[in-house]
């Protein structure tokens, strides 16, 4: 009896004690439901603040001073500038919070930010910023391409936050190229081999930049976090997460079963596709102002095209405001300039040459290049005039120009081969002048009009040697290195107008169109603004909606 009483009490006190338990974690739970609900009401939960975007290929090794296969624009995410470039040209303190230039134009001395943190939380200094100098100049011939790395002398760490690169000679140029994505932005310590030479290698991507690579996996996806040690403005989401889909029309699907939040860039998706998402209301879309021009390098190392009657022919042969208008729909404007009007000194009103079968198969024939009776193909000296146009698989706007391309060419009787490959092997036979036309682009900001007319003279990068066959090529050479060495902006003005004025008449480099980036997004995005760099990411520019 006692032991059923006993066993009684401690029953009741039992269902006491759960229905207080249960009292108690109600009221908790009520707490943490308030607490979501009131930061549901005032902000976005974390994991909406993750966006999820396409790219066509994998981001690369994030290697800040080495090239391809590392994307651009995921290397802008993680490391970071001197100084950068705003649209419209000007160049703005970054890294460096002030810098003064010496009397002769050869010294730059940086004044570098003090509260400049890697995102592993160590500091960035002036030692940090030469040692990855150091590492950089251990390879310069392949960073060449900017002119002031052929003419640098010396860099120093003078203090802890003082940093100067001292010049051979004047370059007007040089920080407009120390703002460019690579390969002069800086890597932690922690991050370099254990020889200094990055060429081979990094340990792991640090830098200081607003992102850090926290998960990734190679041909599939990459996911970007917040720095937390950011010295600036933090971005307003906390992850960017990268799927790799190489095929545009998959890149459409994803985004339209709600897979991707963006789709942003060059040739990322076709400019039909882009039209049909511009049309629906579910989706918001943006074109950018002119990024670069699309141009056709036509090698003259090669014996047909290095008759300048050829290439005349070639460039009459075709339509190009009804390719251009036919295969951008219009998004894009028919180039007859190198350099669009919104690049500092960009030649205005070049004289276009029209699209004029006649006068391309009379250009023809004056070359020697005649078409036998019964064949489709001229022919000189019992050779056909065949050539290939190679460009990259993956770009879904140069495909079908070089299918109108090889289509009208064969109405004058050229035979035009199109090869579609990967990036890099096309940029490995571009810079080894492996190619007869290719697809080609100026840099555009920040690099452009100083690399771009600096690749015209300096060799290794394909287009000096494209070139090398034009009979003007030396007083070519010679006007570059004095535009990139006056100080005198008159006389600069002058010189980079004759060098357009040359490179437009010999017909070796034809502007096809102006680019433009694209961008179409889900209303899970509140605002999206193009960066001012070319290859910059738009990421810290992106709010979303609440």
């Amino acid at each position: 009896m006692f032991t059923s009483k006993t066993q009684m009490l401690l029953l009741i006190l039992l269902l006491i004690s759960i229905t207080l338990a249960a009292c108690s974690g109600n009221n908790n739970n009520n707490a943490a439901g308030n607490a979501a609900a009131k930061e549901n009401s005032e902000t976005i939960t974390p994991e909406n603040k993750t966006i999820t975007v396409s790219w066509p290929r994998d981001i690369g090794p994030m290697n800040p001073h080495v090239y391809n296969p590392s994307q651009l624009i995921a290397q802008s995410m993680i490391y970071e500038p001197l100084v950068n470039y705003n649209e419209g040209g000007e160049v703005v303190p970054f890294l460096a919070e002030s810098w003064t230039i010496s009397e002769d134009g050869k010294t730059y001395s940086f004044k570098i930010r003090q509260n400049v943190k890697y995102s592993d939380g160590t500091p960035f200094n002036a030692a940090s910023a030469k040692k990855n100098f150091d590492a950089i100049m251990i390879h310069k011939d392949n960073h060449s391409w900017l002119g002031f790395i052929s003419l640098l002398d010396k860099t120093e760490a003078v203090n802890e936050y003082t940093f100067n690169i001292v010049l051979k000679q004047a370059y007007y140029p040089t920080l407009q190229e120390l703002s460019v994505i690579r390969p002069v932005r800086f890597l932690r310590d922690a991050g370099f081999p254990d020889d200094g030479d990055t060429s081979k290698g990094v340990k792991q991507p640090v830098g200081t930049g607003p992102w850090m690579l926290t998960d990734y996996k190679t041909d599939e996806y990459a996911e970007f976090t917040r720095n937390p040690h950011y010295w600036g403005e933090q971005p307003k989401i906390d992850k960017v997460v990268f799927k790799i889909i190489p095929d545009g029309d998959t890149r459409v699907l994803a985004f339209e079963k709600g897979e991707l939040d963006l789709i942003y860039g060059e040739g990322s998706i076709s400019m039909d596709a882009f039209m049909q998402l511009q049309a629906n209301d579910d989706y918001s879309t943006q074109i950018s102002s002119p990024v670069a021009t699309r141009q056709l390098v036509m090698n003259t190392t090669n014996t047909a095209l290095s008759d300048k009657k050829v290439r005349l022919a070639l460039q009459h042969g075709f339509n190009k405001d009804a390719m251009v208008q036919g295969v951008t729909s219009g998004l894009e404007e028919t180039a007859d300039s190198l350099l669009s009007s919104n690049f500092p000194y960009a030649q205005k009103n070049p004289a276009p040459l029209g699209y004029d079968l006649e006068q391309a198969k009379a250009y023809l024939d004056e070359a020697g290049w005649t078409l036998p009776e019964g064949k489709a193909v001229r022919e000189k000296d019992g050779k056909q005039l065949e050539v290939e146009l190679i460009y990259e698989k993956s770009d879904q706007v140069i495909k079908p120009m070089a299918e109108t391309l090889q289509a009208e060419w064969a109405a004058i009787g050229v035979k035009l081969n199109i090869t579609g490959i990967e990036l890099t092997e096309q940029i490995k036979r571009f810079r080894a002048g492996q190619f007869d036309l290719y697809f080609f682009s100026n840099y555009g900001a920040p690099y452009d009009p100083s690399s771009f007319i600096h690749i015209v003279a300096e060799k290794s990068f394909g287009i000096a040697e494209a070139l090398t066959n034009l009979p003007i090529k030396e007083q070519l050479d010679q006007q570059v290195q004095e535009a990139l060495a006056t100080t005198d902006e008159n006389k600069r003005k002058e010189l980079y107008d004759a060098i357009q004025t040359t490179l437009h008449e010999e017909g070796a480099l034809v502007p096809i169109s102006y680019i433009r980036k694209t961008v179409a997004y889900t209303d899970k995005i509140g605002s999206f603004e193009f960066p001012g760099s070319r290859d910059d990411n738009p990421f810290s520019s992106i709010s979303l909606n609440p």
